[in-house]
């Protein structure tokens, strides 16, 4: 005698379990517009540092933030040994100004398309961080703090970018990155770094990161007017 199927039973399993899913959807919406308001309202009232230096050259760099599996993720590239200067070093998608860029986070914008395959329309721009000199390149970066779609077809140049790195912020909120002296490339030095998975994020970039997680900290903590 065969086994009797419950058809009423196995619908509403079903339909509780799409149910559950549906939740847990809609909860990761709200958390993250929520999260995304807060990181919006403490860019805002910071008080920027600009930097105006006409011997130095001014370039741009997105910090793209992304929600994937449930958390917050931040996208990193690791540079080529082909490109003129920062072989091989991690840093966020960005570059020099061009004259055809209006705005340096159309410079940001222009630079992501190039590195990563990036369509300029796509990124969701949250505020700015503080202006940042370049200890050796002679370079003055603006940071930009943008959402980037998840999932997407990200792709490395192969030119100026050899990889793609995503990593969780919460990983990089327990690094605790601090300042230290390091041997790099032969020469000492002193400064903030991140050591994630074997990558290494130093100079401006672990500088900017740095600044970054203290915005996300007290993003957290911010509470907005509908809470």
């Amino acid at each position: 005698m065969g086994k009797i199927i419950n058809n009423s039973l196995i619908i509403k399993t079903i339909t509780e379990q799409n149910h559950s899913v549906l939740i847990a959807a809609i909860i990761g919406i709200v958390y993250h517009t929520g999260m995304k308001e807060k990181l919006r309202k403490v860019l805002a009232s910071r008080q920027k540092i600009h930097i105006t230096d006409s011997s130095r050259t001014p370039s741009a760099v997105l910090i793209p933030i992304f929600f994937k599996e449930g958390e917050y993720h931040l996208l990193f590239t690791q540079r080529t040994e082909k490109v003129k200067q920062h072989k091989g070093q991690i840093s966020f998608p960005g570059g020099a100004c061009e004259e055809e860029d209006k705005t340096h986070f159309d410079t940001a914008l222009r630079e992501c398309t190039e590195e990563i395959g990036m369509a300029i329309g796509v990124t969701e721009l949250l505020g700015e961080l503080d202006d940042f000199p370049t200890s050796t390149s002679n370079y003055i970066i603006y940071p930009f703090v943008g959402v980037v779609p998840w999932p997407y077809s990200f792709k490395a140049d192969g030119r100026e970018i050899k990889e793609i790195i995503e990593v969780p912020i919460s990983a990089l909120l327990n690094l605790k990155g601090h300042q230290e002296t390091r041997v790099i490339n032969g020469k000492e030095v002193t400064g903030y770094f991140y050591d994630y998975n074997g990558k290494v994020i130093w100079g401006a970039t672990a500088r900017i990161l740095h600044q970054f997680l203290q915005v996300w900290t007290k993003a957290i903590a911010t509470k907005l007017d509908n809470d």
